[in-house]
């Protein structure tokens, strides 16, 4: 994939894994826009690095997933890349049954929905464009799950899921389909979760783990991961059972 020249859309883009990699888009020389859900944040992001162009919009919400469209068409026309980025993560404890579930934030709408709606939204306008690709974002707990967060998971095993799909469906279209699989980034992402956890740092910043996937698209990797995720992506059944027992022995 080519990096420069680009002009790309990137949801969740104003903090975390999204920011990081909008400013390496943007020292590559593509035009970049960011959208999110918190227009104090976008506005903080785009005084620190100007060139950004903000949009606030929460991909759960159909109208805004519409509207974007309709924006971005009006004002960026020449958009060939749309990065799947935006997501949230949940500590979710179903022994309790289901209340936890049903009493916050959305993970399947705003991690996997979104990502499927805004690429079926976007497709139609990424036809025929030079160096069109869908860049989704998953996880190593796509492919390993941590019991603690079984609805994040999940989410993120359908992105894998959907990615695979997809890819193959838009080969005669020109469109290329890459997935991003962090491992542990220390981002914003389940404060809450994480502060359970002693405030868990992961010890990889979010620019690192940028630069190395901006270095699988150059090079036309469609399924990029960092670490301990290159292992996941490649692993056995066994390997992956043996892991997740591993990990989630104290649950």
């Amino acid at each position: 994939m080519k990096l420069s020249g680009n002009t790309v859309l990137i949801t969740g883009g104003a903090t975390g894994i999204g920011l990081a990699m909008a400013k390496a888009f943007l020292q590559a020389g593509s035009d970049v826009i960011i959208c999110g859900r918190r227009q104090d944040r976008l506005l903080e992001a785009q005084t620190k690095h100007p060139a950004l162009h903000i949009k606030k919009c929460d991909v759960s919400s159909e109208a805004d997933q519409n509207e974007l469209l309709e924006w971005t068409t009006a004002n960026f026309g020449n958009l060939n890349v749309l990065v799947n980025n935006a997501g949230i993560q949940r500590d979710i404890d179903f022994t309790k049954g289901i209340a936890e579930f049903r009493s916050g934030e959305s993970e399947i709408k705003i991690n996997l929905e979104a990502t499927i709606a805004l690429s079926g939204l976007f497709i139609p306008g990424l036809k025929g464009k030079e160096g069109a690709a869908i860049i989704n974002v998953s996880s190593g707990l796509g492919f390993m799950p941590a019991a603690r967060m079984p609805v994040y998971c999940a989410t993120k095993a359908g992105i894998h899921a959907f990615s695979m799909a997809l890819r193959h469906q838009l080969i005669k279209t020109g469109i290329k389909v890459y997935e991003v699989v962090p491992p542990g980034v220390d981002t914003e992402l389940n404060p809450a979760g994480r502060a359970t956890r002693g405030n868990y740092k992961a010890g990889l910043t979010p620019e690192v783990f940028a630069a190395a996937v901006m270095k699988g698209l150059e090079n036309d990797v469609v399924e990029i991961g960092f670490g301990m995720t290159e292992g996941l992506i490649k692993a056995s059944r066994a390997d992956l059972d043996k892991a997740f027992q591993q990990m989630n022995s104290r649950w």
